[in-house]
């Protein structure tokens, strides 16, 4: 197993240790252990220290890639890095964009994140999904260090995620970080954005025709969304929910007229893009807007553009039959802009070769051509059989599945604070079932937070607790966004679900996946810690793990609980059950009965470890605010 970029890092701590012991740096006491608060080290040693017994674990026999399964055994964490790693260092009440005096960061880097690893193997997790680690573009940024999702250069890391101190490279601390988690027998997931670009991305000079344009007279007039009047609109919706389409409706001919055609000739200038159309016109690049619905009112993307995945001349303009629900003509090979095709697909290729990824999250998966999907999927399994591919998709259909891709995000975070579109939500999959495993989860970095929904931290924590664990006895990848075994509750992105008062209130100044920010790392935890009760339903959830992914047709049945805000979830298969029953609301204490076919007994909740009886069929039940209890259970006769 190769440690040759970890011992490169350790080796250069090692070097300066003692040069910075005069001065001031904090990290939080959770990431050596289970204590809040913070303490006072000096980092070079601090991190040496951490790497050296990261080496020094005991050495697995060959590769993570080895491991049996690994795809379907996967417990997901998943890592911002600019944003998870990051602390107040120096004690100043703010996180500086800038490096300290000691020429180390205060936001998030790789090397921090190689000293989160134990922390993260405490808490159960065997997988790090890495979201975009790529350069980002300058021009017209988003807050203080711009989107993630504004790559400039897909083979390029963030400059941003090194650490200046040690004179070493984002790429080598990145090799040195995926070293580290596969010593540890995790995996690495990264995420891609092949659908996306930034405005001034490097591809724009060097392939103008990998791009939209618009025609610079045009800007006069304010640019979004074409508009569909209602009758065309009801028409469109139709069309999609059939799968028809041939002849989708077009955007009117005067949106359609403010595309221009690939430019002869591109210049640059202060890092901004104009091309010259063939008859002498100046253009410019298209900005990005939200395509679906078509009739979203979105204001557009300054910082992003779409990448052109077609040349067909009488499709040269963005929006929905171009950009996600293509149109039929799209799907004739002459319109493929194969270059751009080919230059997608080697890019993973790259990363399996420079870094030894384990796997990739595929950012809008659901706008990317299937048939560009399946090239992307077959050509990196080429270097590895058992690379996993996840998809930002949000059904679990067997058509997802035939494009090679192992797992969806699903729809459950978007339906998640209503205990009765969840009963729906799994009625349906009982009724249909799953054909791929979707990711257990309540919250990514596109939605609010679990506890973003309550104001006081204990019924915040409740409501995880309770989300948690029913995912975790779904035909899902349990799936921890970054901060919520910490309760945090403010937003990353405003994605969906948020109200036009969390859009006032939270601008790209102030969120975390546009600008400078970090977790409450030292005060968290105040209540019982949420990262030891995650820790317990795994173990628990591991003994069961034939029984919890099979996605079958009726597996997962809703059983009836006489108090409607407790909710019970049974997974069956071969004979045996477990059984999850728990309390939806965070606030208040519940009781009810349940029925079952035997008379008398006794059964057992295997998180409480406490034993209940069951008398004349009936189960009596009372759970604390967000409480919940696992059985296992024979099947009735």
């Amino acid at each position: 197993m190769q440690t040759g970029n970890l011992e490169l890092v350790l080796n250069t701590l090692e070097k300066l240790q003692g040069e910075t012991e005069n001065q001031t740096y904090f990290v939080p006491k959770l990431w050596t252990g289970n204590e809040t608060g913070s303490e006072r080290v000096e980092p070079a040693p601090y991190f040496a220290g951490i790497i050296r017994s990261i080496i020094q674990e005991p050495r697995r026999t060959g590769n993570p890639g080895d491991v049996p399964d690994w795809k379907n055994r996967a417990v997901v964490y998943n890592l911002f890095v600019r944003l998870a790693c990051a602390f107040d260092h120096d004690g100043n009440g703010t996180i500086g964009t800038e490096p300290l005096e000691n020429g180390f960061r205060e936001t998030g880097t790789l090397l921090k994140a190689i000293a989160l690893l134990p922390y993260l193997k405490n808490i159960g997790a065997n997988t790090i999904y890495l979201l975009p680690l790529t350069e980002i573009g300058l021009e017209s940024r988003k807050g203080t260090l711009g989107s993630p999702y504004a790559v400039k250069n897909p083979l390029k890391l963030d400059t941003m995620l090194a650490e200046p101190a040690l004179g070493l490279s984002a790429e080598t601390l990145f090799r040195a970080f995926v070293e580290a988690a596969h010593l540890y027998g995790m995996h690495v997931v990264l995420e891609f954005v092949f659908r996306t670009a930034s405005v001034d991305s490097d591809w724009i000079a060097q392939h103008p025709g990998w791009f939209y344009w618009l025609r610079e007279d045009s800007l006069a007039e304010s640019y979004g969304p074409p508009h569909f009047e209602q009758e065309t609109l009801a028409k469109i919706y139709e069309l999609v929910d059939r799968h028809d389409m041939q002849d989708l409706p077009a955007p009117a001919p005067e949106y359609r007229s403010r595309f221009a055609p690939q430019p002869v000739e591109v210049i640059e200038k202060d890092g901004s893009f104009q091309g010259r159309s063939p008859d002498g016109s100046a253009s410019t690049i298209a900005t990005a807007f939200s395509d679906w619905p078509p009739d979203d009112r979105q204001p557009a993307w300054t910082d992003v553009t779409y990448l052109k995945m077609h040349r067909a001349d009488a499709f040269n303009y963005i929006a929905y039959n171009t950009i996600r629900m293509y149109d039929a003509a799209l799907e004739e090979p002459q319109a493929f802009n194969t270059e751009l095709w080919d230059a997608i697909t080697e890019i993973i290729p790259f990363y399996q070769q420079e870094y030894r990824i384990d796997g990739a999250m595929i950012d809008m998966g659901h706008a990317l051509p299937s048939l560009l999907k399946k090239k992307v999927v077959g050509r990196a399994r080429e270097n590895r059989p058992d690379f996993a591919f996840w998809d930002e998709n949000f059904d679990p259909t067997p058509s997802i599945r035939d494009e090679g891709v192992d797992a969806v995000f699903g729809s459950l975070p978007f339906v998640i604070n209503d205990i009765i579109y969840i009963r729906g939500l799994l009625n349906y999959l009982n009724k249909t079932g799953v054909a791929l495993p979707f990711f257990g989860t309540g919250e990514n970095h596109n939605t609010p937070r679990l506890c973003f929904r309550y104001p006081s931290e204990e019924a915040g924590r409740n409501f995880s607790l309770f989300i948690f664990t029913l995912a975790a006895v779904l035909p899902a990848i349990p799936f921890i966004h970054s901060g919520m075994e910490l309760c945090e509750w403010h937003p990353v992105n405003l994605g969906l679900n948020f109200t036009e008062d969390d859009r006032r209130n939270y601008t790209p100044d102030n969120l975390p996946l546009f600008s400078a920010a970090s977790y409450d790392w030292k005060n968290s935890n105040t209540l019982e810690p949420l990262n030891v009760y995650i820790r317990r339903v795994l173990e628990i959830r591991e003994r069961f793990l034939d029984i919890v992914l099979c996605g079958l047709k009726g597996s997962i049945s809703v059983p009836y609980v006489s108090h409607p805000e407790l909710f019970a979830v049974m997974r069956t298969l071969e004979g045996r059950s477990l059984l999850f029953v728990g309390n939806s609301n965070p606030r208040e204490e519940r009781s009810g009965t349940m029925e079952f076919g035997i008379k008398e007994g006794k059964m057992f909740d295997l998180i409480g470890d406490k034993a209940y009886t069951v008398s004349a069929h009936k189960l009596e039940i009372c759970c604390r605010p967000g409480q919940c209890m696992l059985f296992e259970l024979p099947v009735e006769e």
